[in-house]
């Protein structure tokens, strides 16, 4: 029974380690790039500025409230059809893309809330010492709003990272999709497969975890070492 499920695991893992590459490649490009999309459009709602913030709301409101499936069709079956040359994208791009995107809505939320939460005391100080707004953005209120991004950006990447398991709807051979094919040549060890699968996700995710407990201590104490001087 062991050497069966060895034997299994033998043939199995170099394809499932090739589908985890895919995964890591568009996972972490896709991090990046929401990150930095939904950190600048958190930070110029944070200044709810007319038009503009309600604008940029009803942009993260029409993502959040849609599923993703959904929104990865609509990236890679409905805007290539649209004539623009620019949109036609391959499969890739449109994981990217799409996963890009959909991250970004859920980062802004967390940038933008954890800026509100910084005291506004904070910011009339530093105005009273002759402060530029960015002066005072960079140097007062994001070094304090930082402990409260780092938790629940950690679970946005990881629900980001599992999201990953819908892109091989478009052709993408990515971690489960090469499970998916060996359940096929061996039904009887579906399970056992399944496992593997959840296996490496969970090596992938719960670093990710443990790195932002780490980083939300680190900073927490800084503030905290820095509030005392």
């Amino acid at each position: 029974m062991l050497d069966s499920y060895l034997s299994t695991a033998g043939v199995v893992l170099p394809f499932l380690l090739k589908g985890f590459w895919e995964t890591l490649k568009i996972s972490f490009v896709a991090i990046i790039a929401g990150s930095l999309l939904g950190f600048v459009i958190g930070v110029i709602r944070s200044y709810r500025i007319r038009g503009v913030h309600q604008l940029l709301g009803l942009y993260i409101h029409i993502l959040r409230g849609t599923p993703f499936l959904v929104q990865l069709y609509i990236f890679y079956f409905v805007l290539p059809s649209s004539g623009i040359e620019m949109l036609h994208w391959d499969s890739g791009t449109a994981a990217f893309v799409s996963l890009s995107v959909y991250t970004s809505c859920y980062v802004a939320e967390i940038v933008m809330g954890a800026i509100q939460a910084v005291p506004r005391g904070q910011t009339e100080g530093a105005m009273t010492l002759g402060l530029k707004p960015f002066q005072i953005l960079r140097l007062v209120v994001l070094p304090q709003a930082m402990r409260l991004i780092v938790q629940p950006m950690s679970g946005v990447y990881v629900m980001l990272i599992k999201s990953t398991a819908i892109l091989s709807v478009v052709g993408i051979t990515e971690l489960t999709r090469q499970g998916e094919v060996f359940i096929i040549t061996f039904p009887a060890k579906s399970l056992f497969i399944y496992g593997m699968i959840a296996a490496i996700y969970f090596i992938y995710c719960y670093p990710l975890l443990r790195l932002a407990n780490w980083l939300e201590k680190r900073l927490t104490g800084g503030l905290q070492g820095a509030s005392l001087h």
